[in-house]
């Protein structure tokens, strides 16, 4: 059985392709899933992609996925700076032996001061910003090797 992967997506990337473009590019969030399910497969991943605007079900997501082993790839979006139920859902998840990586479509240190600190990169294995598209499918990448 191939090792299994959540990639979890934060609040407001549903509206990706429409959502200031000129930060987050034009790939919606459909076409970015089937991106990331096709180089999780030919990297021999198992990848199941969700995406929620609810603070409390990416919680519940972390938490199952640390009762299960599985590794996770997180955009937390607007969490990454604020909140500590996910961050906490985040150390617990490493906390067990699973591996986190962080990802961010744009640069968040080259942004607003507000999104220079990250609550989850405290407990990340790595963070991967500023690639697009491309940060997710590195960080399924740094997972496969």
């Amino acid at each position: 059985m191939s090792p299994r992967v959540l990639v979890l997506s934060g609040p407001n990337l549903a509206a990706l392709g429409s959502r200031e473009p000129e930060i987050y590019g034009t790939l919606t969030l459909v076409e970015l899933e089937s991106q990331v399910v096709g180089e999780g497969e030919r990297l021999g991943l198992d990848v199941t992609c969700r995406q929620t605007d609810d603070e409390a079900e990416l919680v519940g997501w972390l938490h199952e996925a640390a009762a299960a082993g599985w590794d996770v790839v997180l955009n937390p979006a607007a969490f990454t700076h604020y909140s500590y139920a996910v961050g906490d859902a985040c150390a617990h998840l490493v906390g067990v032996g699973s591996r986190l990586v962080e990802v961010h479509l744009s640069n968040p240190a080259a942004r607003e001061t507000f999104r220079h600190t990250s609550v989850v990169g405290r407990s990340a294995t790595g963070t991967i910003a500023g690639f697009g598209a491309g940060s997710y499918l590195l960080a399924l990448q740094a997972l496969a090797d």
